[in-house]
């Protein structure tokens, strides 16, 4: 049977009335979630197409099994994203035969035994770039690797250390497409290992492992000894009395490196291993192949080797009734009742994983490579079809708890909206393990349930001490999953709920956004002009619910607000004084700590801190986060990574702002080692009557080197015109000459490479050429970049000369009149980035770098 398609537009118009007017939503889904096959034939047309299409493919499974589910009753629950929310993953994959992807949104790969060795190492890389085609995230983590300077049995003579094979994983990432988005990684390492310092340090290197987040492992003693300013001890092995390398070292200051480092840059993540460990209920299977290693890219899920899981959330705003009234409630019957489902329907989706497996073995199979190519990956998804039936490991999780406090006239951040959201997710839990003690007596339990194994574990106790009759079900009938629960990142899907995003307050309830507009049609509004020249429109942006908030009290929420109207209104809002940037720091991490209690995986979830603070908060946050019970945290000082949304809020303050207060997070003034490899965008241009290309060298998104030359040409560089981005690799010889090439994939997916690029072009260009490189290298701003090029003395000023199409190259990367700091979007390209839950996401196509 033939389907249905649908042209973007029919798409986005549908989506559109779907989403009632709300754009944003509508991009992201038409852009993301909507089936489409590899030639971009779209084949739903709302969102409403999509949940039919995953509540048929539930109920199918469904009617396996007892009492099932109906269709109909699955799609009420998802229509319009209003109580169940699958996460990305599942929401594309499910019941869509255009794609053979995996529905899990988390893995964790590791080697058994001696997994020190470059066969075992790239072994793991090849894993992992095998996952990541799948669209799957990736942890894995570092610690069996040898330390630097330990002796091998090859020509090298002494092993490498860590930090190079850091940067390969990373490298393999950044090279996996997954429908447009990137690979995400998770590289971590004990703080027992002797590389546990130059792994801290590897990210600080500009332009440095970028492809991954990296987390490192902390034990109570490590902290204990910090705390106290006591020796700690390294070693290699890591567990084990016999150590082959072992050295005492400064706990406090390899801590004060630790709390620097996330200050400075947001990284490294900490995960406290001995709570993750003491915690987890699979590690009371570690001995059958459940022993927790690494995490998932945004940590909330921590998993054994070759386990992986999928994820679904439920919108808490939707179970307030009154919302922003003084008589608003939490309708915590339905809350129940909807969990339980949730956890069933999760269940159902582990069954549709494994088909997808199965579909993946077979493509596999059918692969026309040889069966030495092929054994890696075959064998790669039988592990985890057996680990993913063996525990049936589910991830459900929640989104909008800052709206929902706020809903209920609690302000996020004091005691009593602490109280009432650990209230809320103790219900979760326990509901959610009495619908796996149900499907155990119904569908059986998960294959190597063993009650006494467990009986010691602090989450089951709790369940023990808070509902005896469950925990009396479960003794008797078993689970039928071995871990049920987690709070993730919902950056898109909380666009498209509408809300906000996981256990997060709302970012801003009120911010500003720029578009670019004509200054010739007369009717726009010109609001502001950058040093370039291109004019911008200023438009006020309001959160979701707080439109609701007004509209619940009475106020006009088609008024052109003034500033100090805006000020006002906030302060009026239960937004007020609950936003990322001013919470309670330290009373956000002790909710998370407390929260944490009743999830048995982990919590995603950053702390947003304002420029201005010292590094003295970020240690007590991270000790208070570890004596609350947390299980990892990450951090952001503002300015470390460059936010896009314009604060409405006085901004003649950024603008009269001395150089000598410019946050010490900036990037440094020069990059003295530039590495091997650069991204690399491809800009054509005329000069004259003949055709020009530019190569333009990307360190972590800005400009770094550029270069130029005749396209199509006997003596030029002949380039297909589609290749519109590609790879600058640098080549030192041993005379010390150097030599630039330019690599990128043709249409078959094989690596091309123009050799010699500088050989290519007419030298006075190249020489103009080096000089701009220089400028770009010492980050001299971009604007200013450009204005040198013009003042180039190089004879006839029409627009083609060869000197505009330089600047045009150039000002492309110029973004609301400053320079984009390595943070522009990859999807839409707008630098529009927040930093939420550990990722980025982009509040102008809804992008995200992990979700």
């Amino acid at each position: 049977m033939d389907l249905k398609t649908y042209t973007y537009e029919e798409a986005f118009s549908a989506s559109l009335d779907y989403f009632a007017g709300d754009e944003l939503a509508a991009r992201v889904w038409v852009n993301k979630y909507a089936m489409k096959d590899s030639f971009g034939n779209i084949y739903e047309q709302s969102p409403a197409d999509m949940h039919w299409r995953i509540a048929n493919e539930i109920a199918r499974i469904e009617k396996k099994y007892e009492n099932p589910l109906s269709a109909q009753e699955i799609f009420d629950l998802l229509d319009h994203f209003r109580y169940i929310v699958p996460a990305g993953s599942p929401m594309t994959g499910i019941g869509n035969n255009f794609q053979i992807a995996s529905l899990s949104n988390c893995f964790v790969i590791g080697i058994d035994g001696n997994a020190d060795s470059y066969g075992a190492i790239m072994k793991e890389d090849e894993e992992q770039v095998q996952l990541m085609k799948r669209r799957g995230g990736v942890g894995h983590d570092l610690s069996q690797i040898r330390p630097k300077g330990s002796p091998v049995k090859n020509s090298a003579l002494t092993s490498t250390g860590i930090v190079p094979f850091m940067e390969r994983f990373s490298n393999s990432t950044r090279e996996v497409a997954q429908d447009g988005r990137r690979g995400a990684l998770m590289l971590s390492v004990s703080i027992k290992h002797p590389d546990a310092e130059a792994f801290i340090d590897a990210k600080m290197t500009e332009g440095k492992v970028t492809g991954a987040n990296v987390s490192v492992r902390i034990d109570d003693d490590f902290m204990q000894s910090a705390a106290e300013g006591k020796p700690y001890t390294q070693q290699y092995p890591i567990k084990g009395d016999s150590p082959l390398v072992k050295k005492d070292i400064d706990a406090q200051a390899l801590w004060k490196k630790i709390v620097h480092n996330a200050w400075k840059s947001a990284e490294p993540g900490v995960l406290f291993w001995d709570t993750i460990i003491r915690e987890s209920i699979p590690d009371c299977y570690a001995d059958l192949g459940f022993e927790t290693i690494s995490t998932n890219p945004c940590g909330e899920i921590p998993l054994c080797p070759y386990d992986s899981c999928r994820l679904l959330c439920i919108n808490l705003y939707s179970y307030v009734k009154k919302p922003f009234t003084p008589e608003a409630t939490f309708d915590f019957d339905l809350f129940k009742k909807h969990v339980q489902v949730a956890q069933r329907m999760m269940d159902d989706i582990i069954d549709l994983e494994l088909e997808k497996i199965e579909l993946i073995m077979a493509k596999v199979e059918s692969d026309p490579q040889s069966e030495e190519v092929k054994s890696t990956e075959r064998h790669l998804w039988e592990k985890i079809y057996r680990k993913s039936g063996m525990g049936r490991r589910t991830g459900v999780g929640i989104t909008a708890e800052g709206d929902m406090i706020a809903a209920l006239g609690l302000r996020y951040g004091t005691q009593d909206a602490t109280d009432f959201a650990v209230e809320v997710q103790k219900t979760l839990a326990l509901n959610a393990y009495r619908s796996s003690v149900t499907m155990a007596k119904e569908r059986g339990s998960f294959e190597i349930f063993d009650a006494e194994r467990e009986k010691n574990n602090p989450f089951i106790l709790r369940i023990k001490e808070n509902d005896p009759a469950l925990y009396k079900d479960m003794v008797k009938y078993g689970r039928r999953n071995i871990a049920c629960l987690t709070i993730a990142p919902t950056g898109t899907t909380s666009l498209m709920t509408q809300t906000t995003s996981g256990i997060e307050p709302v970012f801003m309830p009120v911010y500003k956004r720029r578009r670019k507009v004509n200054p010739n049609d007369p009717e726009v509004r010109v609001d502001y002009v950058d040093e370039t020249g291109d004019a911008f429109e200023e438009y006020i942006v309001y959160h979701h619910k707080f439109i609701t908030w007004m509209q619940v009290n009475g106020i006009d929420t088609e008024k052109n607000y003034s500033q100090e109207e805006i000020d006002e209104l906030v302060a009026r809002s239960p937004y007020h004084k609950a936003t990322a940037n001013d919470v309670d720091w330290l009373m956000k991490v002790e909710m998370q700590g407390a929260i944490q209690k009743w999830v048995d995986h982990s919590i995603s979830v950053t702390v947003n801190l304002p420029n201005n603070v010292d590094e003295e908060l970020v240690d007590r946050l991270y000790m208070t986060a570890w004596k609350s019970g947390c299980k990892g945290c990450t951090i952001y000082r503002d300015g470390c990574r460059s936010g896009v949304l314009i604060s409405v809020d006085d901004k003649k303050k950024k603008e009269k702002k001395a150089e000598s207060e410019l946050p010490p997070c900036q990037p440094p003034q020069v990059v003295e080692h530039r590495p091997e490899v650069l991204e690399c965008d491809v800009v054509r241009f005329q000069n004259n009557k003949e055709k020009w290309v530019a190569f333009v060298g990307l360190l972590e998104g800005v400009p770094y080197e550029i270069f130029t030359g005749l396209q199509d040409d006997d003596e030029g560089i002949v380039l297909p015109k589609t290749v519109t981005k590609g790879r600058i690799i640098k080549h030192t010889g041993a005379d010390g000459n150097k030599r630039y090439d330019f690599q990128f994939e043709n249409k078959r997916g094989y690596k091309t490479t123009v050799e010699g690029l500088s050989e290519k072009f007419n030298p006075e260009y190249w020489n103009y050429a080096k000089l701009i490189s220089g400028v770009l290298r010492y980050r001299m701003p971009l604007e200013h970049v450009i204005k040198l090029v013009s003042q180039l003395q190089l004879g006839s000023e029409n627009i083609n000369t060869w000197k505009v199409g330089v600047e045009r190259a150039l000002k492309k990367y110029i973004t609301d009149g400053t320079a984009a700091r390595g943070q522009k979007c990859p999807n839409c390209g707008q630098e529009s980035l927040v930093y939420q839950e550990g990722c980025l996401i982009c509040t102008n196509c809804g992008a995200s770098r992990c979700g």
